[in-house]
């Protein structure tokens, strides 16, 4: 029986125009996703798009349209955007959606039949931005806009009642939360009484909601709505083979600004619920333009699709994954993105395919040569692919995917230096044998590299392996002497 991986984005709020936060999050999940695939995994990669809350209901009347008309306008900007980065979701969910609505009036019922949901009145902190009630130290910290108090009765969901519940299962689960700073972090706020949540809003503020199956007064409170989405994209409620194949997701990849509704809020629901929580939540860190977290009020968001429309798609991705390491802030700047493209790209990987394509076409009229008898120098290049090819389970298992990509193109670099050792295209004017020799292995080598970098690049590597006429194989001795090369373009133009 085939493994099963499911994988998920974050939903991302519909009224946001995609930065570089949301490409590299969703990137990231189709790299991984793409990784699982060719590891053999039966693998299930979800993204999509929360539509409901009081910001959409704004919008909307902003523009004198319905809601829902314009989440139908916002939605394609994402939509098109993810095709063109080449990712390859397998569902793209939307929370208005009929399917979902269901899932979530279903779940709040149990839940409430749980008697693990109360309606009571509340005085506090409203924050519009956030769109959820705030302590008196949030709103000091200013990381909160519009403000307001509000007096309501409201339904409130009994997250107290599972603290220790979830905070023994975090001690016992270290693989939980990811990476472990994280998991240090939500423990920390675990260590303080954990208050009720405010899973209502009265019809009377907000209507833009699902409705609660049992007061159809109030609207569901929007997170509550929205991290539901994981399930309802198993089948939950209504296929259970789909379900049971799927859930508990393996991992719900989420920038760290939304951790503490990932981490606390959403395993306290699925406690209520006796649903299993996921394996693993991992909370990446943000893209920096300097030292500032990039943001719409400063003017320093990265639009992916100018860099993209400039430079291609592959080199974009590349990019973004080489530079994070997962869990730690990274910096973007154009300065390095061109030293990266330049430096890795264009002259270690798209300079030794040249290299080796153009020797073989002019010297082996464009057919692969011979692997002939191997010498010590190839025993050592073929050790170092299998062991590449080895590592590459355990490198993306343990998310360590800036890792992976280095320790490929260590690999490329060292092909590139067996080259310049055993210079092939002297050798071919004295002995063509010996030259087939370091030829099939320098191809052999870089077409393993781009099976490998293949989730990362998916396109460009395809041009590489369609360049030697060769499948996806990691095995030693992919290349088939004697088949015809195929013409190519320059894979990373340089960047003058």
């Amino acid at each position: 029986m085939t493994d099963s991986f499911y994988i998920t984005t974050p939903i991302y709020y519909v009224n946001d125009k995609p930065h570089i936060g949301h490409a590299y999050t969703t990137i990231l999940a189709d790299v991984i996703a793409r990784f699982y695939r060719q590891l053999d995994y039966d693998t299930f990669f979800l993204t999509g798009l929360d539509e409901h809350g009081q910001k959409v209901q704004e919008a909307a009347s902003n523009r004198k349209v319905e809601p829902q008309v314009h989440c139908d306008e916002m939605a394609p900007r994402f939509i098109e955007l993810w095709d063109k980065l080449h990712i390859s979701n397998d569902d793209f969910i939307r929370t208005t959606e009929q399917r979902h609505k269901k899932v979530v009036q279903d779940f709040l019922q149990l839940v409430f039949d749980k008697g693990d949901i109360y309606k009571d009145e509340y005085t506090g902190l409203y924050s519009v931005s956030e769109e959820r009630f705030i302590t008196e130290k949030e709103a000091e910290s200013e990381n909160f806009r519009d403000i307001k108090e509000l007096k309501e009765i409201n339904y409130f969901f009994k997250m107290s009642n599972f603290q220790s519940q979830l905070v023994a299962y975090i001690e016992n689960n270290e693989n939980f939360i990811q990476p472990a700073h994280r998991r240090n972090e939500i423990l920390g706020f675990l260590r303080k009484p954990l208050s009720d949540l405010c899973i209502s809003r009265p019809k009377s503020r907000l209507n833009w909601g699902i409705e609660l199956p049992f007061d159809t007064n109030y609207v569901t409170y929007v997170w509550f709505d929205a991290l539901i989405n994981y399930l309802t994209a198993t089948g939950y409620g209504n296929d259970d083979i789909s379900y049971n194949k799927w859930w508990p997701a393996d991992y719900h990849l989420i920038g760290k600004d939304i951790l503490t509704t990932h981490a606390v809020y959403w395993p306290t629901m699925l406690l209520s619920a006796e649903i299993p929580l996921p394996k693993t939540i991992f909370a990446h860190g943000w893209w920096l333009s300097g030292s500032s977290k990039m943001s719409k009020s400063i003017g320093n968001v990265v639009n992916p699709l100018d860099l993209i429309e400039k430079y291609g798609v592959d080199p974009v991705r590349y990019y973004l994954m080489r530079e994070m390491v997962l869990g730690q802030d990274a910096n973007f700047t154009m300065e390095s993105f061109i030293k990266r493209y330049n430096s890795d790209l264009a002259n270690d990987f798209g300079n030794l395919l040249n290299r080796i394509s153009t020797l073989i076409k002019k010297n082996y009229e464009g057919l692969i040569p011979e692997q002939g008898s191997k010498t010590p120098d190839e025993e050592v290049v073929i050790e170092s692919a299998e062991k590449l090819v080895n590592n590459m389970d355990k490198q993306i298992k343990q998310m360590k995917i800036n890792d992976s990509i280095e320790e490929i193109m260590q690999f490329v670099r060292s092909i590139n230096k067996y080259m310049e050792d055993q210079k092939p295209w002297v050798l071919v004017k004295e002995d063509k044998n010996m030259a087939s020799r370091v030829l099939y292995t320098a191809g052999e080598s870089i077409r393993i590299a781009a099976v490998l970098l293949s989730p990362v690049m998916p396109n460009r590597c395809a041009e590489v392996l369609h360049a030697f006429n060769s499948g996806k194989s990691t095995k030693w001795g992919g290349l088939k002497s004697g088949s015809k090369l195929n013409d190519h373009n320059t894979l990373f133009p340089r960047i003058q």
